[in-house]
């Protein structure tokens, strides 16, 4: 059975797995784990806090340091009130495409790099090859920063990462984070007549967006040098604040929703340092000098780190010789490869498939992106082996 048609029958048998991410993906990591534990993988499954999803973190070759990672997400998006020509977990092909939910977000390279396991069973390899599949990358890579939190204490930790998420085979090099906040407003109800016996929850909130606006303006100055994100610095949204019933009541209640889309890590760190001083030091304590029990409470919806662009990068080096591209890429959309770059490696985006397809009805990965990655694949095999 060739690399291609051994990859096209695992594929099929992970998209009939619906591993939406408000569902188990129990079934689908140990499909894997027991596919590569048949061909000598050390495997390990890390299960959370729910019993419910879990990672798989495999490793074929020598059990040191500076190995390669292939990354990739089990979880896909709903299905739900999409109009799909078939059923989306019984991939189907067509005109050179193979149809599903998840043929090229992600489970198109999990796939081909599984399929990969009797090549590099049957190699002397220099350098260990690390499979890492998450859980909840959708809902804002929880398996992911869980799986970071068990690596950080490794020794043995991989030197690059490629992660292979659908870029058509093109090399990312980078992305801005993602960080969604929800916070909400505690004040202290009243008539309207008597604003000063409240504590008004919108009027706080107002103050609270007003400084996140202040902070926004002051991002554009902390663009770095040669930024070729659009636009180039961080940016702030406000993207939801509700509050308040009647024209003649005091609100109690009040919250927004906010994200920011940090260049680096430094820049998401400034906004959080600088909002939670300004409810410390300013709103909270006028809050309180008419209501006690007053507050204000940000809850983290999810914090996405970014790729930062490095100079010096082995990971995209390495991918470049092993395809033949001759640039790299910004995009706009999130992956895993940010937690990664925090744990000290190299890390470049690359996998076969259109994020253009991802999340819509009949998604599809063509053929020729899967001989594509199987070739970039083999290439990794070839410079491994001892």
């Amino acid at each position: 059975m060739t690399d291609l048609a051994t990859t096209r029958a695992l594929l099929h048998d992970l998209i009939a797995i619906p591993t939406v991410s408000a569902d188990s993906n129990l079934e689908m990591i140990a499909l894997l784990a027991n596919r590569l534990g048949d061909h000598g993988a050390e495997v390990e499954i890390m299960t959370d806090d729910t019993g419910k999803k879990a990672n798989l973190l495999a490793r074929i070759g020598p059990d040191e340091p500076g190995g390669i990672l292939l990354s990739g997400h089990s979880d896909v998006v709903p299905v739900a009130d999409q109009d799909w020509s078939r059923d989306p977990f019984d991939m189907w092909e067509d005109g050179g495409k193979l149809f599903g939910r998840g043929t090229c977000d992600m489970k198109g390279f999990i796939a081909a790099a599984t399929a990969m396991a009797p090549r590099l069973a049957e190699t002397p390899l220099r350098r260990p090859v690390h499979f890492a599949f998450t859980h909840d990358e959708e809902v804002g890579c929880l398996g992911a920063r869980n799986l970071s939190d068990v690596l950080r204490g490794r020794d043995t930790l991989p030197a690059l990462a490629i992660i292979g998420e659908p870029t058509e085979m093109r090399i990312i090099e980078g992305h801005k984070g993602c960080c969604e906040y929800t916070t909400r407003f505690t004040g202290l109800e009243g008539h309207g007549s008597r604003p000063e016996l409240g504590v008004n929850a919108v009027e706080y909130a107002v103050r609270y967006v007003s400084q996140l606006l202040r902070l926004r303006e002051q991002l554009r100055h902390r663009t770095p040098p040669g930024s070729a994100f659009e636009p180039p610095w961080s940016t702030i949204n406000i993207g939801r604040l509700t509050g308040g019933h009647v024209h003649n009541v005091i609100p109690g209640l009040a919250e927004i929703d906010w994200e920011m889309r940090p260049v680096t890590d430094a820049d998401r760190a400034f906004v959080r340092e600088r909002m939670e001083r300004y409810v410390k030091k300013t709103l909270l304590p006028e809050m309180r000098r008419v209501h006690p029990r007053a507050d204000v409470i940000t809850q983290v919806i999810g914090e996405v780190a970014g790729l930062e662009p490095m100079e010096d990068n082995a990971a995209r080096d390495l991918v470049a010789s092993l395809t033949g591209a001759n640039g790299t890429d910004l995009v706009s959309f999130g992956t895993e490869a940010g937690l990664f770059q925090q744990l000290g490696m190299s890390a470049v985006i690359c996998g076969p498939g259109s994020i253009a397809q991802a999340h819509k009805p009949d998604e599809f990965i063509e053929l020729d992106q899967l001989v594509q990655c199987l070739s970039m694949l083999h290439g990794l095999v070839d410079q491994l082996a001892a």
